[in-house]
């Protein structure tokens, strides 16, 4: 009979030793950046450089390792929004064991595809990841295999633990951990990590408001159940553990949550100030530290960007709702006599200030018009909110009724 696996800081050292060879031992590099922008002092772990292009292979390759050979000659089955199952069908393939990963409806592309070359066999089922957890499940009893948990597990928690210990090793004077958060495993492994240190940094954890079971478990002391509906599909889960819930009680100094307006912004300004790409769930602690949550202000504060598996399609999507939030366009619409020389008058007044136009959209049929008149819509690059509230005040002081489209700005 296995012994039960006892979580505490020596198993979070033992994970490190055993993952250490087959793992990046990722970046933590000083954000000069966003320092200026958050008013503390940012170094950033930069986990969407893991192999796999997450943390999720330190718990699978932690889990797969710790394995006896028979059970991993029976298999394992895993479900997974996309990065715990690359983790597992990376280690299994490494280890040599046959896996299964199960995959919810609507799974990134990106993820899908990594996964698929790695040979594991994948099912796509379920709405969410809860959904595909509960036929992963089915699926392991049915055949015998091993199941393993994204969160809810050991050997997993104490893989997951491995990055808040590179990251305190290389600086242990860092006041505070910054963890995004969907069951929990990460932020359960990282109070670990801290537990036995004299001086430990107060850890803040991450979800998007939009997705916060855990958060909403976390103030009430129990497990609670949220729908799950955010651009940070990694962290999307509908309810945590009761192990990794007890687990964060005990070491994590508060919860917080972010729009998936601020995780888009983060997303975008990550790109452009250190040319790093990362997901939604991967920017969600930089979103918070960004938006002054967590009272961090004037501490030394690790953020971890958890994963960088972000599918193209969505990308360009975040990128959009990322530059709307900073104010980086300007939309407007207005009506103009159906004339010669409107458009060209508008156009010259923009060019004159030098402001690029991005769009112009005419419109002579449908609820836009009435007789004699068009309907115009445009979008110009703008500078910041600032700088888009005065372009929209100088097209109004030059004759033109405008009015902004005001959808075009999601509230953070």
């Amino acid at each position: 009979m296995a012994v039960a696996m006892r979580l505490d800081a020596a198993a979070v050292a033992a994970a490190a030793a055993a993952i250490g060879p087959h793992v990046e031992r990722t970046p933590l590099v000083r954000s000069e950046a966003f320092t200026e922008l958050a008013g503390c002092e940012v170094f950033l772990k930069l986990e969407n450089l893991q192999r796999t292009g997450a943390f999720k292979i330190r718990g699978a390759l932690n889990r797969l390792l710790a394995m006896p050979p028979s059970e991993r000659a029976r298999g394992v089955v895993t479900a997974s929004a996309g990065n715990h199952g690359q983790g597992v069908a990376f280690a299994a393939r490494h280890v040599g064991v046959p896996a299964c990963v199960v995959l919810p409806l609507g799974v990134p592309l990106a993820k899908l595809t990594a996964i698929q070359r790695t040979g594991a066999e994948v099912v796509i089922t379920g709405a969410d990841y809860d959904g595909a957890h509960a036929a992963a499940v089915a699926l392991a009893n049915e055949r015998g295999a091993t199941y393993v948990h994204a969160f809810d597990d050991p050997d997993v928690i104490a893989g997951q633990g491995t990055v808040a210990l590179e990251m305190l090793d290389e600086r242990p004077d860092l006041d505070a951990i910054v963890v995004p958060v969907g069951g929990g495993g990460l932020i359960a492994g990282t109070v670990l990590a801290v537990a036995d240190l004299a001086r430990k940094p107060r850890i803040v954890g991450v979800q998007s408001k939009d997705g916060s079971a855990f958060a909403d478990s976390f103030a009430v002391g129990s497990l609670i159940e949220r729908p799950a509906a955010t651009i940070a599909d990694g962290i999307a889960v509908r309810r945590p553990s009761e192990r990794t819930l007890a687990i964060a009680r005990e070491g994590v100094s508060e919860m917080v949550t972010v729009s998936d307006e601020q995780i888009a912004s983060a997303i975008v300004v990550l790109l452009e100030r250190h040319k790093l790409l990362a997901e939604g769930a991967g920017a969600a602690a930089l979103a918070a530290v960004l938006a002054g949550k967590g009272a961090l202000r004037g501490a030394r504060v690790g953020v971890i960007v958890s994963g960088g598996n972000i599918d193209p399609n969505l990308l360009g999507k975040v990128l959009q709702q990322g530059l709307a939030s900073a104010g980086r366009y300007l939309a407007f619409r207005m009506w103009l006599d159906d004339k010669p020389g409107q458009l060209a008058d508008l156009t010259r007044i923009l060019a004159d200030e030098h402001i690029n136009i991005l769009h112009v959209g005419i419109h002579r049929l449908g609820p836009y018009t009435s007789l004699g008149r068009v309907g115009l819509d445009v979008i110009v690059d703008t500078r910041d909110r600032a700088h888009a509230l005065s372009v929209l005040a100088l097209v109004r002081d030059r004759g033109f009724a405008a009015e902004e489209l005001i959808d075009t700005y999601p509230s953070a």
